[in-house]
């Protein structure tokens, strides 16, 4: 019998639409009787560096459209939501999240889970170390283990590995993967669950993009 290959969840820890998506990604991806594979990626130095672009919230008629889009989201997903003022680095968590990836992806999930909500439920912080690391010490991870590992070489590389390979695997599968944007994530819990159906495992080819500077990362 043959296994059904993970799907595959792109997000940006400050991406409203990724949280959103975050809450509705495992259903989705059982009722294909498929796992999940977690990924995050940082879209403000991959894709919109890359393609010169401004954060969301900053870009005229766009940032209007979002403040009402993802609250509006939020009350059909049923998820709480806290909308943000500014806009945090998502450093500390992605780089939390690989180092237990490495070791329990599973972990590195729930760590997600809590970071999520934290930011867009109860507005506190993540962008901090010390914040990463309450979390993490929530499940049961000593705070100085976490905030060693954070500035820990091994773990920048390999954050600076995923994000950089981040595009081109998005690019690469129409619709088994899944991205943290509007059109990718949060609407692609019911919008793209019909495109990701028709799309079955079709590939593109991959969009060649340039590579990053590690000292982003």
């Amino acid at each position: 019998m043959t296994t059904k290959a993970p799907l595959e969840f792109y997000f940006d820890f400050i991406s409203p639409f990724g949280y959103l998506a975050a809450a509705k990604i495992d259903d989705l991806a059982a009722q294909y009787g498929r796992e999940t594979r977690w990924q995050p990626m940082m879209l403000g130095v991959t894709v919109m560096k890359v393609m010169g672009l401004k954060p969301l919230l900053d870009t005229p008629l766009k940032g209007d459209y979002v403040r009402r889009d993802v609250p509006r989201l939020a009350r059909i997903f049923g998820v709480p939501l806290k909308m943000i003022d500014e806009v945090p680095s998502p450093l500390a968590a992605a780089r939390a999240f690989y180092w237990l990836d490495e070791r329990d992806p599973a972990l590195a999930k729930r760590l997600a889970q809590r970071l999520y909500p934290r930011l867009f439920a109860r507005g506190e912080d993540i962008s901090r170390p010390e914040s990463v690391a309450e979390e993490a010490e929530a499940l049961g991870i000593p705070k100085q283990q976490t905030l060693a590992a954070l500035q820990d070489e091994a773990v920048k590389q390999r954050l600076h590995r995923a994000t950089e390979a981040s595009p081109r695997a998005c690019s690469a599968r129409p619709f088994s993967s899944s991205m943290a944007s509007r059109s990718g994530a949060a609407t692609g819990c019911g919008w793209s669950k019909s495109c990701w159906r028709r799309a079955g495992s079709r590939d593109r080819e991959p969009l060649t993009l340039p590579p990053l500077s590690p000292a982003l990362l």
